[in-house]
């Protein structure tokens, strides 16, 4: 049961994702062609700066997220109650904060917006904390919806919302080229959304809805308390290193550099929303998982995610280097171009990021917030300060090459090290063995991949399709050979028999009933 609601979760998730990148990429042409390069830098910027402000939730929601899973595992619903009651005014209380603190900045946007003619800046940023404070209001009814493996109602509704959005805004942009129109669109039906699912939780589950009776106990009181505190120095962390990317650029170089960072970024996190969408809902049963099952058996679950998580990313990190500068020159054109030297630094921290997802999920589901909780802040200290050095001799390089500098640095190492201790009890090279056989085979299916692709010279869509197809077709056919005779590429292979065989099943017995 556990994997059939993982499958259905991915499955809706990456249906989501296809709808929503083809209208991301109708969308973005629309926008750079009525508004330019500088609105997508100030897109970009006040996303940063909001971003900031939503550290004020404080891994409250994620300490949360983990006390459910054991009570929903076992359905015990009045600590559920218990639990969501809680959820719920944190929330409110956060909402307050992150509003005051937004309003709080209005005087030192001008710290903040530099080198920009564009209008309104003011009202724009008052919608952008618009839309960062009203999901509070609703989020712990979704986020209930996820821990119970039900991940695929959050993401239909929104795929939804996201068609009805995209298609009012692309016709707001060409018609009118209206930009505080265009947010506030996507305002009012993420509100809508986010409503609606509150309604469907709770009505698929009643009990929601009913006062919980008594306080919560101490003991997960005193857990969610220290998680929290943990989180916290995490989520500051983290924001330093991968949110403030944007401030360095707009500061140390200009606004319209964040604009074309921002096609790139965009490209790149379509590659990653994808892959999300597969571990995002694996998540969730991993959570179930730890709970319920042994160590040995939370291993070979590891093991299957990181041999998934290698293929899957490292696939995309060489597809998006053969494709992304082509790609965006016969999009946009060459003015829109940044050097190869930054997407090589991207696409490293992408793949290097994307590999240590799976170690982070079985930390993160296994409780382990205390243990680390300095790290970020010691990644954010050498991030910072390696960007500041070398953005003065590099430009925009030296900012991205701090960022995976700061990565190899700290958390590399530090969060194997703990889930290998912890929550498998073995040796920590154990992954770091398996780590570089995997990088060895991934740079030799990207120097294949990339002598063979030269051969075609994209002058339109259809030879850069080509072009991607020769790179997914090599480099799959050499992990294939490499892998197939191992158990985790066994295990992945029998739930796809598994997949393939109920749907065709499904699809003749639907046509003899026809018949």
């Amino acid at each position: 049961m556990r994997v059939k609601h993982t499958i259905v979760n991915i499955a809706a998730g990456i249906g989501n994702q296809l709808v929503i990148t083809l209208l991301s990429f109708i969308s973005r042409t629309v926008f750079i062609n009525s508004l330019g390069a500088e609105y997508l830098g100030v897109n970009g910027l006040f996303t940063n700066i909001l971003a900031m402000l939503s550290l004020a939730e404080a891994g409250i929601g994620a300490s949360i997220m983990y006390s459910l899973y054991k009570p929903v595992a076992d359905n015990d619903q009045e600590k559920i109650k218990r639990l969501m009651r809680l959820y719920k005014y944190a929330y409110l209380a956060i909402a307050l904060v992150v509003a005051a603190l937004g309003l709080s900045l209005l005087p030192f946007l001008d710290l903040f917006v530099k080198n920009t003619e564009v209008p309104n800046i003011t009202g724009i940023y008052l919608i952008f904390l618009l839309n960062t404070v009203t999901p509070y209001f609703f989020s712990y009814k979704n986020a209930f919806l996820n821990v119970a493996q039900k991940g695929y109602i959050v993401t239909i509704a929104f795929t939804i919302s996201s068609v009805v959005s995209s298609c009012l805004k692309i016709a707001i942009l060409y018609y009118s080229k209206n930009y505080i129109l265009f947010l506030l669109v996507d305002s009012a039906l993420n509100l809508l959304t986010a409503a609606t699912l509150t309604l469907i939780a709770n009505r698929k589950y009643p009990y929601l809805r009913q006062k919980a009776s008594g306080p919560l106990d101490a003991e997960t009181k005193s857990g969610i308390v220290k998680n929290v505190k943990a989180i916290v120095l995490q989520n500051i962390g983290s924001y330093l290193v991968l949110g403030t990317e944007n401030i360095l650029i707009s500061a140390y170089v200009s606004v319209a550099a964040v604009g074309l960072y921002s096609n790139y970024k965009m490209l790149i996190e379509i590659g990653r929303t994808f892959i999300y969408q597969v571990f995002n809902n694996m998540y969730h049963s991993v959570g179930n998982l730890v709970s319920q099952e042994s160590e040995e058996k939370v291993y070979s679950v590891y093991k299957v995610m990181l041999m998934l998580s290698f293929w899957l990313y490292s696939l995309c990190a060489i597809l998006l280097y053969i494709l992304i500068q082509p790609f965006i020159q016969i999009w946009i054109g060459s003015d829109y171009l940044m050097s190869n030297a930054v997407l090589i630094l991207l696409l490293f921290m992408f793949f290097e990021r994307g590999m240590r997802n799976s170690i982070a999920t079985v930390k993160t589901t296994s409780g382990i917030f205390h243990e680390d909780r300095f790290v970020p802040l010691g990644q954010a200290a050498i991030s910072l300060l390696t960007s500041f050095l070398l953005v003065k001799h590099m430009g925009i390089t030296g900012i991205f090459l701090g960022s995976l500098i700061s990565a190899v640095a700290l958390p590399f190492w530090t969060t194997p090290y703990l889930v290998y201790k912890k929550v498998f009890r073995r040796s920590i090279w154990l992954h770091y063995r398996l780590y570089a056989v995997y990088l060895i085979v991934g740079l030799c299916a990207f120097f294949a991949a990339k002598k063979l692709s030269d051969f075609i010279h994209p002058t339109g869509f259809v030879p850069l399709i080509e072009k991607g197809g020769t790179t997914v077709l090599v480099v799959s056919a050499i992990y294939w050979l490499v892998f197939f005779r191992t158990t985790e590429y066994a295990y992945l292979a029998g739930i796809v028999r598994a997949l393939m065989g109920k749907f065709f099943g499904k699809t003749r017995a639907n046509y003899k009933a026809e018949l």
